[in-house]
Order: C-alpha cells, then sequence, then structure tokens
C-alpha cells in the first residue's frame, strides 16, 4: 500500500478526532495535553489539505482522488462507533505517524 494514502487516511482521522472532540469530557484534563491535542489535530487537517494539493500538482489524478475517497470512507467508519474517550490518545498518534509519513513524502519529492 503506498505511503501516500496511509499518510492521508491517517492525517484525515486524526484531524476529524480532533473536531468531534468538543466537548470537556472527551478532551484531555491535562492542559498541556489539551493543548498537544489540539495542536497536532489542527496540523494533521492543514498537512491533510497539503498533501491531498502536492497530489494533484505531481501524482497521478486517481492517486489523490483515491485518498480523498479513502479518508472519508475510515471518517465515516470511525464515526460510526461514536466518541469514545480514548479517541485523544489514538488522534495524537495518527497525528504523529501521518505528519512523519508526510515528511518522508516530501523528502523523497524535493
Amino acid at each position: 500500500m503506498d505511503i501516500y494514502f496511509l499518510a492521508l487516511v491517517a492525517l484525515a482521522i486524526a484531524g476529524m478526532i480532533e473536531a468531534r472532540c468538543s466537548t470537556p469530557g472527551l478532551r484531555p484534563e491535562y492542559e498541556p495535553a489539551d493543548r498537544t491535542f489540539r495542536w497536532l489535530g489542527r496540523s494533521a487537517f492543514a498537512m491533510w489539505l497539503v498533501l491531498l494539493a502536492f497530489g494533484f500538482w505531481k501524482l497521478a489524478w486517481w492517486q489523490p482522488l483515491a485518498g480523498l475517497v479513502g479518508s472519508l470512507a475510515a471518517n465515516a467508519l470511525v464515526l460510526q462507533y461514536g466518541a469514545r474517550p480514548y479517541w485523544p490518545g489514538i488522534s495524537m498518534g495518527l497525528s504523529l505517524l501521518g505528519l512523519g509519513l508526510a515528511s518522508k513524502i516530501f523528502f523523497d519529492a524535493f
């Protein structure tokens, strides 16, 4: 499986979880952890948008389109099960994974 697709899906899920966890009970209680959770989630969403634009610029048209559809499908699967208290940890882990994969994609491209 292409790391471009994996990065898009991981970043999309991480950004969606951060956006959905707006209630205080679903956010980390420790203030630095909450700030990190918010920063990583928003960075994941921003990098997801950058990767999509990069894909349409540098890759075949079907790769970013497949990543977009895969991201939407993965978000739908995650949302199907509803909010869980362990979502912030999963979101932060997926953010770090997605940002790491995105950096590898950019280092290989340039």
